[in-house]
């Protein structure tokens, strides 16, 4: 490469990296769904952005269409619904449950198609491999296990964590799962032979999410020690911590785009909190519990406060267009995202 075109390559990567780091993203409430009669427990958007699932802890698993909110059905989980996960394809669902049971549902008519037992205790975490082959799941008897999508059979336990296992989530060339635990560790498995890779450390509270970025080069987490993590995957370095105020965060995500993050906790302190056992939510001011980070740089977007309560999941769409989110009490919001360029 000659000087000159070296020159102006590392221009371009100055202005490129600056230019991105100048973006900004803005959330707008869209609309309030109907209260759930149980507690709320995860979001997640299907791989075409079409669609939306909301699971409850008493076991309806809620399909929304995002573009006019309009429900498209309610599936029935048995021992109810900790967590839910698309397939890459959007063709099925997997939930996970109270009862240790992994069920898969068609989307397309809510039909059972498969139930996958094994683990002992409750099931707090769920997710589909990229590449569609594999089904990861975590929880309380501390194991991580892997399932061929194709048929239930199990094919890896992991064992290492002390305590109940919170969240599992797939690099993006599903060759690692990582897992996050209430023993404030968060674990790299390969999935080819359940080996552990690598152990991060660094959180001084358990840790209850995890997400990899679209690259697979960052793991973002977080739990009860007030801050999303970000560590580097490749040596396991702590390279920063994102902090806002939230007491807990109990979901984080990566946009498609790996530009943004956004975390969902509880935002009102515990003053606030005991005020709303004492009050109920109704009477309790909202709590600054969703929070929009630039990932280049980690600055701080954006503070959505109009949840009366924990928020339990979020999730953006595949396309970005959205933002989704569900809370302790039963009600999910979504809101549309936009960006603004330099």
């Amino acid at each position: 490469m000659s000087k000159r075109l070296a020159v102006l390559t590392a221009v371009f990567a100055l202005a490129f990296s600056s230019a991105a780091t100048a973006q900004t993203i803005h959330a707008e409430l869209v609309h309030t769904f109907p209260k759930n009669s149980s507690e709320g427990r995860q979001v997640v958007f299907s791989p075409d952005s079409r669609l939306f699932a909301v699971s409850f802890a008493g076991g309806d698993v809620e399909l929304w269409r995002a573009s006019d909110q309009k429900l498209i059905r309610t599936i029935k989980n048995p021992g109810g619904a900790t967590a839910v996960a698309f397939s890459p394809d959007g063709q099925t669902l997997v939930t996970s449950s109270y009862d240790a049971a992994l069920r898969v549902y068609r989307v397309a008519d809510g039909a059972l198609l498969r139930t996958m037992t094994g683990q002992q205790g409750t099931v707090w975490s769920v997710a589909y491999s990229p590449n569609a082959k594999m089904i990861a799941s975590s929880g309380e008897d501390k194991t991580v296990r892997l399932w061929r999508a194709s048929d239930g059979a199990l094919l890896h336990t992991m064992t290492g964590h002390e305590r109940n296992v919170w969240c599992v989530a797939f690099s993006p060339d599903s060759r690692l799962v990582a897992s996050s635990s209430f023993d404030k560790l968060v674990k790299l498995w390969s999935t080819d032979t359940g080996a552990l890779i690598r152990t991060l450390t660094g959180a001084k509270e358990a840790v209850v999410t995890c997400d990899f970025s679209p690259n697979g080069q960052i793991l973002a987490g977080g739990g009860d020690d007030s801050s999303v993590k970000l560590w580097r995957v490749s040596d396991g370095a702590l390279l920063k911590k994102l902090t806002g105020g939230s007491d807990h965060v109990y979901s984080v995500k990566f946009s498609t785009d790996g530009k943004w993050i956004v975390s969902g906790g509880r935002g009102q302190g515990a003053v606030m909190t005991l005020w709303k056992q004492i009050a109920g939510g109704k009477h309790s001011p909202k709590g600054e519990t969703i929070r929009l980070w630039r990932a280049s740089d980690g600055k701080l977007m954006q503070v959505l406060s109009e949840h009366l309560d924990d928020v339990w999941a979020v999730d953006i769409s595949p396309d970005g267009r959205w933002l989704v989110s569900n809370d302790e009490s039963g009600v999910a919001k979504l809101w549309r995202l936009t960006t603004t360029r330099p």
